[in-house]
């Protein structure tokens, strides 16, 4: 399928997203919103890919939602385009492929919403990540209220939201907000390399390690133990489980076929 404002590219099993509204700092009006549900669709079901890549294209991961398109919306309307941004941002966090944000330049609102939506966020030295809506007189609306405080604690979540100012990526590595701060021109060699890593693996075990690590985090540790339990059950019913253990026994590498 083709893109207007995204651009999908798959080498060796691994997609690669671009953003590519560069002339608006690929702020998220709702055509890229629904580009962009119809891209995890396409990937979900195609099944070509064993690991994704999001990236912006220019000097911003994502800028924010698109401020032009929002300014003249009424309550009902202006519910409806978070409701949007919150539920693809929702399909691209349950996606069982593992999901690595390469934040190149501005994340701020929206921006910064996709890259708490992604699995792994690694940051360009010259990304900065804010949650500025309370300066345009509005809350976050495509779930961060809900993410960012999961990601780095209520205390400096509400810091961030209360005061609407941007950090520099040594802050966001220092909160934990990313896991890794590169050069600018290593970052996408570095967020694809990681992909690589990741996608090597069994592809069933890892889906079924983010599952266990994302739905555990949002209940007690009974209920995960319980959850990691099943799923680990789970891989036993696969081949690839039988592949891993086997070339482990015979000190040879895996070949893995994702069933």
């Amino acid at each position: 399928m083709q893109y207007q404002n995204l651009i999908l590219e798959i080498t060796d099993r691994i997609a690669l997203v671009r953003f590519n509204r560069p002339e608006a700092l690929n702020a998220l009006n709702s055509a890229t919103l629904r580009e962009f549900d119809a891209l995890l669709d396409e990937l979900a079901l195609s099944g070509a890919a064993d690991a994704l890549v999001i990236t912006g294209e220019g000097r911003a991961f994502v800028a924010g939602a698109d401020i032009a398109e929002m300014r003249g919306l009424d309550a009902a309307a202006g519910r409806a385009f978070g409701a949007l941004g919150s539920r693809v941002f929702r399909k691209l966090e349950l996606l069982e492929l593992p999901v690595i944000a390469a934040v190149n330049g501005f994340a701020l609102g929206g921006g910064c919403e996709l890259a708490m939506a992604c699995d792994i966020r690694l940051a360009s030295d010259k990304a900065k990540f804010g949650q500025p809506e309370v300066t345009l007189g509005i809350t976050p609306g495509f779930s961060g209220t809900q993410r960012l405080p999961r990601i780095v604690g209520a205390s400096k979540a509400k810091e961030l939201i209360f005061t609407g100012e941007m950090i520099k990526a040594d802050e966001a590595l220092r909160v934990g907000l990313v896991s890794r701060v590169t050069a600018a021109e290593e970052l996408l060699p570095a967020a694809l390399e990681l992909a690589k890593k990741i996608a090597k693996n069994a592809r069933r075990a890892v889906a079924y390690s983010k599952a266990a690590v994302d739905r555990g985090l949002e209940t007690d540790i009974d209920t995960g133990i319980a959850l990691e339990a099943d799923l680990f059950g789970l891989c036993f019913a696969t081949g690839d489980q039988k592949e891993g253990m086997t070339a482990f026994l015979e000190k040879r590498a895996p070949a893995f076929t994702g069933k």
